[in-house]
C-alpha cells in the first residue's frame, strides 16, 4: 500500500485520465524534484484562476474537475496540485491558515494551501493560490514565500500536513453552487487553546 501523501483519492484523483496526462506532460524532461514542484506549482498559481479573483463558476473540488473548468478557490487549486504532484511520486499534503476575512479580526475562514516532502528539506509548504497586487507566492526553498502571513489574533498556521482535505472544506466546496456563495460563507475551525 503506498503511503498516504502519495495516494489517489476521490478528491487527489490523480488517476484520472486528464490529471494524469496533465501531470506527466508539465514534467516531461525533468527528473529533479525540486524542478518537477516548481514546475507544477508555478502552473497551477498562474494558469488554474482563483474563482474570486476572476468571478468564475463553478465551484470546483477535485483535481479533475478543477482542471476541466480551469478554476477553483484556494482549496481546489490545491486539491490539483497535490494531485499533480503525487503522480510524480511527491509526497504532498493539504495544509491550512486561519485568516481574517476583512483583515481585522472576526471573522476567520481557512485558506488552502500544500506541503510537498522535497528531499534534505522535509516538508515545505507552497501557496498556489495565484498571484494578484499585494499577493507574490513563489517557490524558493528553503524559505517559504506563502500568499498570506499572520497579522491578527486569532489567525493561525495550522501545524498539520493532511493527506486528504478537511471535512468542514468538502462540505463547504460540495454545498455551494456559486463561486459568490461560497465568499459569502467560507470554511473556518475554531483554535485549541493549549
Amino acid at each position: 500500500m503506498q503511503p498516504a501523501y502519495l495516494q489517489s483519492s476521490d478528491i487527489i484523483n490523480y488517476q484520472h485520465p486528464t490529471v494524469w496526462a496533465c501531470a506527466k506532460d508539465l514534467t516531461q524532461g525533468l527528473n529533479d524534484p525540486f524542478e518537477v514542484t516548481q514546475r507544477c506549482f508555478e502552473w497551477v498559481r498562474d494558469t488554474i484562476r482563483h474563482s474570486v479573483d476572476f468571478r468564475l463558476n463553478p465551484v470546483t473540488c477535485t483535481a479533475a474537475e478543477v482542471l476541466e473548468a480551469g478554476t477553483g478557490f484556494c482549496y481546489a487549486k490545491s486539491h490539483l496540485l497535490a494531485a499533480l504532484l503525487r503522480a510524480n511520486a511527491l509526497p504532498t499534503g493539504l495544509c491550512y491558515q486561519r485568516l481574517s476575512i476583512n483583515e481585522d479580526g472576526a471573522p476567520f475562514c481557512l485558506h488552502g494551501l500544500n506541503a510537498v516532502c522535497l528531499p534534505d528539506i522535509g516538508w515545505y509548504r507552497i501557496d498556489a493560490r495565484g498571484n494578484t497586487s499585494g499577493i507574490d507566492a513563489r517557490f524558493s526553498p528553503p524559505q517559504e514565500e506563502l500568499a498570506f502571513s499572520l497579522a491578527w489574533p486569532g489567525e493561525a498556521d495550522l501545524p498539520e500536513v493532511w493527506p486528504e482535505p478537511l471535512p468542514v472544506v468538502v462540505e463547504s466546496l460540495r454545498t455551494h453552487a456559486t463561486y459568490d456563495a461560497l465568499a459569502a460563507d467560507l470554511p473556518d475551525v475554531p483554535l485549541i487553546s493549549g
